[in-house]
């Protein structure tokens, strides 16, 4: 029997088996129909959120913004390119921070945008302040090298 992974729907929420021998790239959704990955980061509210945490087998990059956050809005096009290098190794998520207080509550969000990154449900590194493309991809692989992932 063929391992597999489970991942979320960036698009419906549907729980998708992927076979470890078929590459994720092209796998879509048994619902839906859509991309499993396809190269841009999902917008999330809290339960979405929940729901990629607790079920998808792969490492997960929040970025936590707001509309009316310059810098957000400054690195909102560079965390759409690092989706485009990491994915399908890691899914790439987007939280508004005003639409999910109890989130980055637990989450002791202080300012934004800040990423957090999740291995197993369970927050593992965390940086705030805008950043390219190229230093969210870095930093992202120096903490999945520091961990084993």
């Amino acid at each position: 029997m063929t391992e597999s992974s489970t991942l979320v729907c960036p698009q419906c929420g549907t729980l998708n088996r992927v076979p470890a021998d078929r590459p994720a790239l092209q796998a879509r959704c048994g619902r839906c129909r859509a991309a499993l990955f396809d190269g841009t980061p999902a917008e999330v509210d809290e339960a979405g959120f929940a729901r990629h945490r607790k079920h998808d087998a792969i490492p997960l990059l929040l970025d936590v913004w707001a509309p009316w956050c310059g810098p957000c809005r400054t690195m909102a096009p560079m965390f759409e390119r690092a989706a485009a290098t990491l994915e399908p190794e890691v899914r790439l998520l987007k939280v508004n921070a005003d639409t999910a207080p109890a989130l980055t509550a637990e989450l002791n969000i202080r300012g934004i945008p800040t990423m957090v990154l999740f291995i197993g449900g369970r927050p593992v590194a965390q940086a705030s302040g805008a950043r390219d493309a190229a230093g969210i991809v870095r930093w992202v692989r120096e903490h999945l090298a520091t961990l084993g992932t």
